[in-house]
């Protein structure tokens, strides 16, 4: 068996624990900090979450504040914001960390890989040659960056940008 050392993993081993919750989406924006909860941005009817458990570094939901499982329960207001938030940030991710690309989507339904009840889109930055053999073959994503440092990281530019033109 060969060894894969990747010795800057203890920091995010030690690293305070997610907040324990059975509603994440509706009780992280409550907590009153955003740098515990990964929020980055926070609009209207919509928020901006770093993942937790990231496909790509920097990888964001774009979640409504109202408890709802399925887009029609969303009023055309909410729809409207939760669009703005995916398009915001989208421009964050460039300015931050300037990828090649995005995959954008929503997971509706436990079938899709809903685990929790609540809708959210999936903002996740994509570079060329960003999949190598680490999640094929050796069933383990390699991120680069903590998610504290990215956190400061995305927050720091959210802080100067402009809303959506």
């Amino acid at each position: 068996m060969e060894q894969l050392h990747a010795y800057w993993r203890m920091e995010y081993i030690e690293a305070p624990r997610y907040p324990e919750t059975k509603r994440p989406f509706t009780e992280l924006p409550a907590l009153g900090d955003d740098r515990t909860a990964l929020i980055v941005h926070r609009a209207a009817y919509s928020y901006l979450l770093m993942n937790r458990f990231p496909y790509n570094p920097g990888h964001l939901l774009a979640i409504p504040y109202r408890e709802v499982a399925e887009l029609e329960e969303l009023t055309s207001v909410e729809r409207a914001d939760i669009m703005e938030s995916i398009v915001l940030a989208k421009r964050l991710l460039v300015a931050a960390i300037k990828p090649d690309g995005f995959n954008v989507g929503f997971n509706l339904g436990s079938a899709a890989g809903g685990s929790i009840p609540h809708l959210h889109a999936h903002i996740v930055p994509r570079w060329n040659g960003d999949n190598n053999f680490m999640p094929v073959i050796g069933q383990t994503r390699t991120l680069p960056q903590s998610l504290d440092v990215m956190w400061e990281r995305l927050s720091s530019v959210a802080s100067t940008m402009p809303p959506n033109p």
